[in-house]
């Protein structure tokens, strides 16, 4: 497995996902608000079995650290997806939210602020 394989980010050109408050050269010409995008995910049993084994002799459970990979970035399409539909070419304090879903998966959340930017004058 390559690197590519673990790493995630930004895909849309058209809809740009900062985690800052701002981005140089642009102004918020218009606040749209909040946005997320969220799945949960689980492991099947025997990547679960794999993943107790690899533990007990330590090491990167490499099978779960790829599916969290692929959960973030699932979440972080559905997040571009929302923005997009609601009228944003950005979103602004972007975030992620792990948490674990009833014992069966992880929930994975991601978030931020909707806005229309437009370059400064």
């Amino acid at each position: 497995m390559g690197i590519e394989e673990y790493g995630g980010g930004q895909q849309a050109a058209d809809v740009l996902v900062v985690t800052t408050n701002d981005v140089p050269g642009f102004h918020v010409d218009r606040v749209i608000g909040e946005v997320f995008g969220l799945t949960v995910r689980s492991r099947h049993l025997g990547s679960q079995i794999g993943a107790g084994l690899k533990s007990m002799i330590g090491g990167e459970l490499r099978g779960l650290t790829k599916t969290l990979v692929e959960t973030r970035n699932q979440a972080m399409e559905r997040l571009v997806e929302q923005a997009r539909a609601r009228g944003a070419n950005a979103v602004l304090m972007f975030r992620f939210d792990v948490t674990e879903a009833a014992d069966v998966g992880t929930e994975v959340c991601a978030y931020g602020t909707a806005v229309v930017l437009a370059p400064l004058s």
